[in-house]
Parts: C-alpha cells; structure tokens; sequence
C-alpha cells in the first residue's frame, strides 16, 4: 500500500493520486484516509448484506435511469472531501470512465461496529449536505434494521425506522421497494 503525500490534496489531485493506488481511499479534509472498513475488514454478514441490495435495487432499477454501485465510485461531498458509501444510487446520465458519482440519489451504508458511529454522524452530515440526495440508508447488520433519512418536502431530512423482516421500505425517489426480508437474506433468516 502506498502511503498518501501528507499535504493537503485538492479533489482533481486526489483522484489522479487514486489511480496509482492499489486500495481505495476516502479524501477527509484533503487529507488520503483508508475508509474504516479497510482498515478493519469487512465481515461476511456486511458482505452479504452489501450484495443483497445491490442484488435487489439493481434488478428493480435496471431499465430506467438509475442504477447502484459499488464503493469503487466516489462520492465528492465537499471543497476537499471525497466518501466511498457502501452503495450509490445514482440516476441520469453517468460517464462510464467517471471516477465519481455524478447524480447521487440515494446513499447507503452497512454500518459495522468499527464504523457505525463515525457513518452516523459525520458521513451523514456530509450526505444531506448534497442536493441531488433524496435518501441515505444506514443498514444495521446486527438486527434487521435500517434508519432512512429522507429528504422531506422542505430542506430537512427526515428520519424513519425499519425493524424486522416483514418491513419493507418505498424508496418512490427511485421507483423502487426494498424488502428487509430480501436485504438480510442469509443473515437474519425467518
């Protein structure tokens, strides 16, 4: 792995570096940071859990003008700052060679227990910061549950619940339904 330049990076400098790297990388305040969850690991619970929703909005989504990606698309949500959310809805037209999502819908990360409070608080704040974000998922993989903030008919967000495996949440700002039956499939089953 190589380590970052320790000088503050702009957006452009920092995806040029990226290219070179081996890893991807989170840009916190200009600075190259490996996300968390590269640090840590990913659990096969969060694996799991990750590709159930890909599964599921890439099959609901797949002829009309959004689709889902990986942590391998980078989200710019600020002057200096670059995320790699667990999954980006994205709609409109998107470059194929694009480093970065350009239309970002809807957000989601599957918290684990190394990233659940820093995705909590400072990524979401981050997130509802960007105008085209309707919905930010935090998934819980210890118990089948996720917290959707959605944007409301005003600038706030509002927060919403779901628990168990029979809830199941519209996300009408992608004309798509997310079942936490089909989401925790293999991981909480009936």
């Amino acid at each position: 792995m190589a380590e970052p330049a320790r000088k503050v990076m702009s957006i452009d400098e920092f995806l040029d570096w990226q290219t070179r790297q081996t890893e991807n990388w989170e840009l916190d305040d200009g600075v190259p940071v490996l996300p968390l969850k590269s640090m840590t690991g990913a659990t096969q619970r969060h694996d799991r859990v990750t590709v159930n929703i890909i599964v599921s909005l890439g099959n609901q989504l797949r002829r009309g003008p959004c689709r889902p990606s990986t942590d391998d698309i980078a989200l710019v949500t600020g002057i200096r700052s670059v995320r790699r959310p667990d999954i980006t809805v994205q709609c409109g037209q998107a470059d194929p060679r694009a480093m970065t999502s350009v239309e970002p819908r809807v957000l989601i990360e599957v918290l684990s227990p190394s990233t659940m409070n820093y995705d909590r608080v400072k990524k979401l704040e981050e997130y509802k910061r960007l105008p085209s974000v309707r919905a930010v998922l935090l998934v819980d993989t210890e118990t089948p549950r996720i917290t959707v903030h959605s944007r409301g008919d005003g600038a706030g967000f509002e927060s919403r619940e779901y628990e168990g495996l029979d809830a199941v949440i519209d996300l009408s700002c992608i004309e798509a339904r997310l079942a936490l039956a089909d989401v925790f499939e293999g991981v909480h089953d009936r």
